[in-house]
């Protein structure tokens, strides 16, 4: 098992770098900048350490001395699978540092995943703790590596250990003590691969997603640029660093504008409204459930936040949460919409409405163009632009993920209208086609979240023998007594066709999710199609 080189899988537009839309950087160019011009700035703040950029670069350089010593060489890649840890930012700046690969994959990711990624990309190095949340990664790594050609073996990084590690594992604090000598860095491509990141996904294997240093500047300064963010700008990461709202915005935003970024590991909304206010950070950008737990928390609190923007995405987000997130927290709450193949496609424009910001998805960003695919008003929304990815690692799924000019397939269902403002409407396959009509699951879960006893929703569709599928809703209450009747009730009241009623309920303690947020809905389906 060799460690794969990982280059673009498709031809770079010349257009983009014609017209400059591309800055021709690397990611590293960032943090080697901030470090000569404000190396006393606060970096980073976690529940452990609190790194100026001058300790952060320090810690940087030694690993990238350590990571070329243990064999990781330009385009290799190197699996990281920590949480929000200030060491996972140190880790990030290094395989940058060396022209190396970062692959980050998802806490809660177990063997059967690390086993597919392994395969696939075979890394040059694995980065992972000993335990997190009483998990013991490092054992599940021994065991994935069992039984596995040992033709190569990668290097392996242990963070945070709590008992003796015995080669070949190395321990991460041995690996940040400062050498004699810098490291001569690579002269690097900024058109070459950056990022290999597996998509969460809630139903197949996941995607491996490849961007490059470019794609990945072009979407940070973007959003950078949106929200008018500079070095006064702290930014609070609860997402996991390990997705791509964590990773670009954790990692390489803060370098980007001199800011500090604090991080959360494991979620808790008192504690995060903590660091909020001890930092006095700006900017979050996060999914539906932390956007809940921070207004219930400042809600409780009794004033507003520090924040002034929190772009939300990567799940649906019903409407009353942004217009109840806005008053309650005092920041302009948008709705985003991206994927990891495309980060950020839409979002809404700080100074729009209310209206805007909690019933549409926004306006296309920067350079970034997408359309309706067909004639319908409402249908599949395809997408490109300077940030879009490179393709997947396993090239096989390309032909069918783009159009023959060249936009991405989003799978999502979306309507544009006259002023530019995309909504997106839910998956492609997440329709209710009950009799022969296209019912949108989306449109019943935003008027059920206004329900008072409801928490949170979704609704999915279960095959049905008379009318072929029919609507299912899960639902998180605070009623434990709550019935069908009353949500049919709730949604006649609304004026909801009775066609589009749901005909199953089940009460859940909480709604599957991915690590990014997104509801599982396969596992829903599978548990309604059980209980008949």
């Amino acid at each position: 098992m060799q460690p794969r080189v990982i280059t673009p899988t498709r031809a770079l537009d010349a257009h983009h770098r014609r017209e400059s839309v591309w800055e021709g950087r690397t990611i590293a160019s960032f943090l080697h900048e901030r470090i000569v011009a404000a190396p006393d700035d606060l970096a980073i703040v976690d529940a452990q350490i609190t790194l100026t950029y001058r300790e952060l670069g320090e810690a940087v350089e030694a690993l990238s001395q350590s990571l070329v010593r243990a064999g990781v060489t330009p385009g290799s890649s190197v699996l990281v699978q920590l949480p929000n840890w200030w060491e996972t930012i140190v880790v990030y700046h290094a395989i940058t540092r060396v022209g190396a690969v970062i692959n980050p994959v998802i806490p809660i990711y177990r063997r059967a995943e690390l086993a597919f990624i392994v395969d696939q990309s075979t890394p040059a190095a694995i980065v992972v703790p000993e335990a997190f949340r009483g998990f013991d990664h490092r054992a599940m790594i021994d065991e994935v590596l069992a039984n596995r050609p040992a033709t190569h073996t990668p290097a392996l990084v242990v963070v945070r250990p709590t008992s003796p590690s015995a080669a070949p594992w190395q321990r991460f604090e041995d690996l940040v003590v400062p050498g004699e000598t810098a490291l001569r860095a690579p002269v690097l491509d900024p058109g070459s691969i950056a990022l290999l990141l597996y998509t969460s996904g809630t139903t197949a294997a996941p995607k491996g997603v490849l961007h490059s240093h470019e794609t990945l500047v072009y979407e940070t300064r973007s959003m950078q640029r949106w929200f008018s963010l500079g070095s006064a700008e702290h930014i609070f990461m609860a997402s996991p660093v390990t997705h791509i709202t964590g990773f670009l915005y954790a990692y390489i935003l803060p370098a980007m504008t001199g800011s500090a970024v604090g991080l959360l590991d494991v979620w808790d909304p008192g504690a995060a409204a903590d660091l909020i206010e001890r930092m006095g950070c700006r900017f979050t950008v996060a999914a539906t459930p932390f956007l809940q737990g921070l207004t219930d928390e400042y809600r409780r609190r009794g004033h507003g936040s520090a924040l002034h923007s929190f772009a939300c995405g990567g799940a649906d987000v019903p409407p009353e949460l942004v217009r109840t997130a806005s008053r309650v927290l005092g920041a302009e709450v948008c709705r985003v919409y991206g994927s990891s193949e495309f980060p950020t496609f839409s979002c809404g424009r700080v100074g729009d409405s209310i209206e805007r910001r909690a019933d549409t998805d926004g306006v296309a960003m920067g350079d970034a163009s997408g359309h309706i695919d067909g004639s319908a008003d409402v249908g599949e929304l395809v997408v490109r632009g300077p940030e879009l990815f490179h393709g997947y690692l396993d090239a096989s799924l390309n032909d069918s993920s783009f159009t023959p000019d060249g936009y991405f397939r989003t799978g999502d269902l979306a309507s544009i209208d006259a002023d530019g403002y995309v909504t997106i409407r839910g998956r492609i396959k997440d329709i209710i086609l009950r009799n022969g009509e296209n019912i949108s699951a989306r449109e019943i879960e935003d008027l059920l979240y206004e329900h008072p006893d409801i928490i949170d929703v979704a609704v999915v569709a279960v095959p049905h023998a008379r009318t072929g599928e029919r609507a299912c809703a899960a639902v998180v209450s605070t009623n434990n007594a709550l019935a069908l009747s009353d949500l049919q009730g709730f949604l006649r009241d609304a004026g909801l066709a009775t066609q589009k009623w749901p005909e199953d309920l089940r009460l859940v303690a909480e709604l599957p999710r991915t690590a990014s947020g997104k509801v599982q809905k396969f596992l829903l389906r599978e548990a309604f199609q059980a209980s008949g």
